[in-house]
């Protein structure tokens, strides 16, 4: 039962901290109107919170060889609440940026700690596991979009404030639920972060081939979803809705992926939900029409949010104990820096005078294309499994 409180906790956890890295995307226009900046700078803004994600991943992995897992995740709160109010108290554009690069800092500190944990707590539902608290992050980016909303109507600044506070009490509230709780002892023998990471380097480069390009191109879609929304003719509020309803979709499919992770071959079942994604996107340039995009959006949130469980559990359930902190923090670094560039990468090419449609579709030909190649190295037994 006490491991069942600290596991609510870490939901609850979770929640705040993938509201930090999404909050920003539909405060870009926001950010554009105050600050009288371009696309691609308010596309940096959203950038920075992963880069800061993807930045300390690896320093937290080889942190673990050394200290308990959930004093790194409680440390991570407590970076998360002053990093927030540090955005929150932003007046000019480089202010605003440091402030979304350390609220990024928290979270990648936090997914470090925290998924090898959960793990470790139950190591026989690791998809599970990975699926509910996936689904507990899931919902913050579906509220992500009202919340900002409702606190327009005071200021923009009331959501950083709200993170803030918010990281303040679920942290103290880990710490409470931790402190009662029969920690696992799994990762004793991972005490040498550069051997671990190396032994394992075949499976961290196959998983980083098998999502790398999705999450990369996701991140891209996603910063940029409104804005793609309204250049298709919909309303202000319609692409908002959409937006909603793309994060909404991959609530349930965090469930299901999860699950599925634990019954199906990691590697197939990884290979078939990218090229569903990279089909959904490339669909979606060209249908027109509220519903027929809703539809599409629908598929499309579901398709890339079954990604993440099930990267996570073919890492740690494939992982043994001696080496699992150590090589899922070197996975989950260059991860996060590769979909880091992301929304960049599609504001640099919207300046150059490419459409969205143009952009998308491209990047979903070039997904496919990826897709194709490992599958076929998948079928000849060169990818490990």
């Amino acid at each position: 039962m006490s491991r069942d409180r600290l596991f609510a906790s870490l939901c609850g956890f979770v929640f705040l901290i993938n509201l930090a890295r999404i909050v920003f995307a539909p405060l870009l226009d926001v950010f554009i109107a105050e600050f009288g900046i371009t696309e691609a700078t308010a596309g940096l803004i959203a950038t920075l919170v992963w880069i800061g994600s993807a930045s300390l991943r690896l320093p937290t992995g080889w942190l673990l060889t050394k200290v308990p897992r959930h004093r790194v995740v409680l440390g991570s709160g407590v970076v998360l609440a002053l990093s927030s109010g540090i955005a929150a108290t932003a007046t000019t554009v480089p202010h605003l940026m440091a402030g979304s690069f350390l609220m990024g800092i928290a979270s990648g500190i936090y997914f470090v700690s925290a998924n090898p944990l959960l793990s470790e707590l139950y190591p026989a539902r690791v998809g599970r596991v990975m699926g509910i608290h996936g689904a507990s992050s899931q919902i913050a980016a579906v509220v992500a979009a009202p919340f900002v909303a409702l606190a327009l109507v005071v200021d923009w600044r009331l959501s950083l404030w709200a993170i803030a506070a918010g990281a303040a009490v679920i942290t103290a509230a880990t710490w409470t639920a931790a402190k009662r709780t029969k920690l696992p002892t799994a990762g004793a023998a991972d005490r040498d972060f550069v051997d671990g990471a190396l032994s394992e380097w075949r499976i961290i480069a196959t998983a980083l081939a098998l999502v790398g390009a999705a999450v990369f191109v996701w991140q891209g879609v996603f910063n940029f979803y409104e804005l793609y929304m309204r250049s298709k003719g919909l309303s202000e509020q319609a692409a908002g809705a959409l937006l909603t309803l793309v994060f909404a979709a991959g609530v349930p499919a965090f469930f299901v992926s999860g699950d599925l992770a634990d019954r199906l071959p990691h590697v197939s079942y990884l290979l078939g939900i990218v090229g569903a994604f990279a089909a959904s996107l490339l669909v979606l340039t060209v249908v027109e029409g509220l519903l027929a995009i809703a539809a599409v959006t629908a598929v499309l949130g579901a398709t890339v949010h079954a990604v993440y469980p099930a990267a996570d559990t073919y890492l740690l359930d494939t992982l043994p104990d001696s080496t699992r902190s150590s090589a899922y923090a070197t996975f989950s670094s260059v991860w996060m820096l590769t979909q880091s560039l992301g929304s960049v990468a599609v504001g640099l090419f919207l300046e150059r005078g490419y459409t969205y449609d143009a952009v998308f579709t491209g990047a979903a030909l070039c997904l496919g294309a990826t897709i194709v190649a490992l599958a076929a190295l998948e079928r000849a037994g060169r990818l490990p499994s």
